[in-house]
């Protein structure tokens, strides 16, 4: 999806030149959230201000939005059907294979020296003996300061980039309908006042993009609040992957089938909340922190914490499988695609056919 942007604000539209859009991903890349809507945002940003950066968000993630919200209403209607459970039982053991190959996809951009390993390796054994990740996180992050000896920047980073012009006053707008959006929920309904506060907390942690929200939402909502259970949330995750979207619109799932209509919009508004406040409010000063060798080595050991808790919660989601010798050619042969670089959504849909067929 960065590189469809990039095609589109720099090569067609020539909103951007291309090291501005390259700063860009490098800032995305750096704070977390959903990192192609935070790029979309950036976009819109830099070719017309704020007001830009919120239609391009807003138009971006809206696609997602609507199909995943049509999804969710139809699985909540048809999951008790037999073709369905037998497609969702074999894309359970395909989204094992996914996260998996997400594990291995991070560990290579992230894992650069033995003391990144060792970061990785007690952050995904600190998740598996039930510690909150925020504070996995928050330990990596110090670890990464104490012991990473360097945290390097993004090899298409530039530091001449010029700074976008900038006033606080739409960052304090936006701060305050932020605050007047959570205190009408804590006003009017408390339940969906505390999913959308999971929401925005979950998004306000996930360094390295979408996918690292998948263990802090998994932990959230199926191991301490026992909202759904764990096929459920691995279900929600299957819908995830066939929207146009990134991995975390899975909150629009569990937020449908929480508080329907109503939790859709609640909990998407809110998980999707930091990414755009971020990157309105970090761009005047991100060329400036990113020259700071402790914000990069911080960066670095919270980067190298999601290897590890993905290659926990890989785990956690295989435990959730009805393993036969079905489930595991379909998410052997899922895997081994991956990795040649066969695309996501084709994965995803042979995946389905041959599990409606062969699972019944």
């Amino acid at each position: 999806m960065v590189a469809y942007i990039q095609k589109m604000a720099v090569e067609k539209k020539r909103w951007l030149d291309e090291g501005t859009f390259r700063d860009g991903v490098a800032l995305c890349q750096t704070i977390p959230g959903a990192t192609a809507m935070q790029t979309a945002a950036y976009v819109g940003l830099r070719a017309r201000g704020t007001i830009g950066a919120g239609a391009s968000f807003i138009g971006f993630g809206l696609p997602a939005f609507l199909l995943m919200t049509t999804l969710s209403a139809v699985y909540a209607n048809t999951h008790s059907l037999p073709v369905v459970v037998s497609a969702f039982s074999g894309l359970q053991a395909i989204i094992v294979a996914i996260v998996a190959n997400a594990t291995i996809s991070f560990g290579k951009t992230s894992l650069k020296s033995w003391e990144h390993v060792l970061t990785a390796g007690l952050a995904a054994a600190l998740f598996g003996l039930g510690v909150n990740p925020v504070i996995v996180i928050a330990l990596a992050a110090l670890g990464g300061l104490v012991i990473v000896r360097h945290g390097p920047l993004p090899s298409h980073a530039r530091v001449d980039a010029p700074a976008p012009r900038h006033s606080a006053r739409p960052l304090l707008f936006l701060l305050a309908a932020g605050a007047l959006w959570f205190f009408l929920l804590f006003l009017l309904k408390r339940p969906l006042f505390e999913l959308a506060a999971l929401m925005f907390r979950i998004d306000l942690f996930a360094f390295g993009g979408g996918f690292a929200s998948v263990p802090l939402m998994y932990h959230e909502i199926v191991g301490v609040r026992h909202w759904m259970d764990g096929p459920t949330f691995l279900n929600g995750i299957v819908l995830g992957q066939v929207t146009p979207g990134p991995i975390v619109i899975t909150a629009t799932f569990a937020g449908y089938c929480l508080h329907g209509l109503v939790g859709a919009v609640v909990a998407t508004v809110s998980v999707f909340m930091p990414s755009f406040l971020m990157v309105v409010g970090f761009v005047p000063y991100f060329d400036r922190l990113r020259a700071s060798p402790s914000f990069n080595r911080v960066i670095a050991g919270i980067l190298c914490s999601f290897v590890g808790l993905l290659l926990a919660v890989t785990f956690h989601f295989a435990a959730n499988v009805q393993w036969d010798i079905l489930h595991v050619i379909l998410a052997g042969a899922a895997f081994a695609a991956l990795l040649l670089k066969v695309d996501i959504l084709w994965v995803v849909v042979i995946g389905t056919s041959i599990s409606v067929f062969a699972l019944r």
